[in-house]
Order: C-alpha cells, then sequence, then structure tokens
C-alpha cells in the first residue's frame, strides 16, 4: 500500500490534538504500578491499576501486535499504545505518524517507548481526547499505522467496543 496514494484517497483527514507529555510516567503506566486483573471482554484483558486508580484494556492480536488503551495518570485524556517486535522506524523521542481507521485517517505524535517492555517489544503511545477518533477505535476492526518513514502495518481492534464499555464500568467502579 502506498502512503501517499493511501492519504491522498482517504475518505476524511481528521487531525486530533495531542498533548505533549513531559514525562512518560504521566501518561503510560510506570514499571512500579500495581496492577489487578478485572476481567476480560471480548479478547482483551482489563486491568486495575491500582495506583493510578484507572482502568486500561490489553489485547495482542494475530501478529503478536499489543495494543494497550487507558486514561492518563491525570485522568484527562486517554492514550492508545501499540507495542510490536517489528522495527516500526521510530528514531526519535517523538514523531509525527497517521492512523487510518476504515479512511478516517488522523495525524497524531507518537512517543517512542523502548524502556520496562517484555523482551523485543518497542513501539509508542499516543494521546487523544476527539471524540471521533474514540468512536472510530471502538467501532473499527482495524487500525493501520503510518509511522513517517517506515512501511505501514495493521493491528486488529476486534472486540474494542465491548472492552472500552467494560473498561468505562471498570473505571465507575474505582471512583465509588
Amino acid at each position: 500500500m502506498n502512503f501517499k496514494s493511501s492519504l491522498t484517497t482517504a475518505a476524511t483527514l481528521s487531525i486530533f490534538s495531542a498533548v505533549a507529555a513531559w514525562a512518560s510516567s504521566d501518561v503510560i503506566p510506570s514499571e512500579n504500578d500495581t496492577f489487578t486483573n478485572w476481567g476480560e471482554e471480548s479478547g482483551w484483558t482489563i486491568f486495575v491499576d491500582d495506583t493510578r486508580e484507572s482502568c486500561l484494556i490489553e489485547r495482542m492480536d494475530e501478529n503478536q501486535n499489543v495494543v494497550q488503551m487507558g486514561l492518563t495518570k491525570d485522568h484527562e485524556m486517554g492514550y492508545l499504545g501499540v507495542f510490536t517486535k517489528n522495527d516500526i522506524g521510530l528514531k526519535g523521542k517523538k514523531e509525527k505518524i497517521f492512523l487510518s481507521l476504515d479512511g478516517n485517517v488522523y495525524e497524531a505524535e507518537a512517543h517512542k517507548k523502548t524502556k520496562h517492555l517484555a523482551d523485543g517489544y518497542t513501539g509508542g503511545y499516543i494521546l487523544a481526547n476527539n471524540a471521533q477518533f474514540v468512536d472510530d477505535v471502538m467501532n473499527k476492526y482495524e487500525m493501520t499505522v503510518f509511522p513517517k518513514k517506515e512501511f505501514a502495518f495493521t493491528v486488529s481492534l476486534d472486540g474494542t467496543k465491548k472492552a472500552i464499555e467494560a473498561a468505562r464500568q471498570c473505571n465507575t467502579e474505582q471512583s465509588t
């Protein structure tokens, strides 16, 4: 798939705001956070991050890509992390990427993450506060990731809608 033609033929180009993260400890859980397994939904595992008092969902797809979604430490924004054993070309700490969800293309800034990941994994996360993006993630089945300089790859989002709904219930339980 040609990156430029994919962008040109995309049905919609939406840019969503991504707030710069000063420290990854404020965005994604740290190795020191304590987790409890809350349950499973549609192939996703739902964890309570006892340290942050919030929930996250995680799933490994058939290509061994790991997708993780949750809330930032302050619970103000959501994050979406994709981790893979493939070299996806994230060279710096932050890099512009494009995400395609069934023709809706989003531009974001990916924050590279390599420390404290399972052996051989690398990847990054984005911050999101765009309701349309969240709706697309919930209702689409695949997300194609276009790093700025490397090949595109696709991750499965099967079961995301029910998993996010379960994570919202989990988060409600943590706030009571």
